[in-house]
């Protein structure tokens, strides 16, 4: 037990400071943000240690993104910049740092939405999306659910520009940052009314709805900016609250199961 935390004590020392706060910053926002839930939840009486917390915290939140984040930035991202080279050109080196988030943050966030979108439309797609939405309580933590093959894609897109333009890592980790707490904002069982604001921002009031098995599931694809879903037609926020969440469909609980239930075969469909 000593070695494992002089182990997590070295590694600490020796990554940048940017990747020190952005682990310190989750920690922390997560603790909010169950303590938020707390005091104001959306819906009363939901459990911290929920039906599927620990497949949600062990295995998506911290193994997954352990491994997929070698696979994509050493791996993926790695590749392509040392074949292109694109980098060393340097084109976003002398843009301020927030600048660069801003700009990042928007165009990300616009291709999300039609990814999104394209998720709930496309049957492909959907196998790989529906872990997401396979959740029956929603919180800060059930948004880290989400197939690998869906986050390498997405991460992957949202990572490849930053370092092809030559970004410095403070860029990557602050993205990341915003990414990870958004995401927990928009899924958490926190209630509270935006009002104007919801317009622009998206938030778990708007979110909330497009996890029910209801109507909303196919609105509300926005993730940050709620703008999208306004400006394209696809907002959905009635008056009341959401209350049920999940599939409709049968969906394995075991972690391996849900890896491999996105490959399944398509049934025949039956000729009349």
């Amino acid at each position: 037990m000593e070695s494992f935390f002089n182990y997590i004590i070295n590694y600490f020392n020796n990554i940048s400071f940017a990747e020190k706060f952005s682990f310190i910053a989750i920690i922390s926002a997560a603790i909010i943000y169950i303590i938020l839930e707390r005091i104001f939840p959306y819906n009363k009486g939901q459990k911290i240690i929920r039906e599927g917390f620990f497949n949600d915290l062990a295995l998506y939140t911290i193994a997954q993104s352990y491994i997929l984040g070698i696979i994509i930035f050493s791996g993926i991202i790695a590749f392509i910049d040392n074949t292109t080279g694109i980098s060393r050109l340097n084109l976003f080196t002398e843009i301020p740092i927030w600048l660069q988030l801003i700009i990042f943050t928007i165009t990300h966030d616009l291709y999300i939405y039609w990814m999104h979108k394209w998720q709930h439309k496309n049957k492909y797609l959907w196998r790989l999306h529906e872990a997401h939405h396979s959740p029956r309580k929603v919180d800060w933590l059930s948004g880290s659910r989400s197939h690998a093959v869906e986050i390498l894609i997405n991460q992957t897109i949202e990572f490849l520009p930053i370092v092809l333009l030559g970004s410095p890592v403070e860029v990557i980790a602050y993205k990341g940052i915003i990414s990870a707490l958004w995401g927990m904002w928009i899924h958490s069982n926190i209630n509270v009314n935006t009002g104007v604001f919801q317009k622009i921002i998206n938030g778990p009031e708007m979110h909330r709805w497009h996890h029910t098995t209801g109507k909303g599931r196919n609105r509300n694809f926005s993730t940050k900016l709620a703008i999208w879903d306004w400006i394209f037609g696809t907002a959905y926020l009635p008056g009341g609250k959401a209350d049920e969440y999940g599939l409709k469909t049968f969906f394995p609980e075991p972690f391996h199961k849900q890896f491999f239930y996105a490959f399944r075969r398509y049934k025949p469909q039956k000729k009349d």
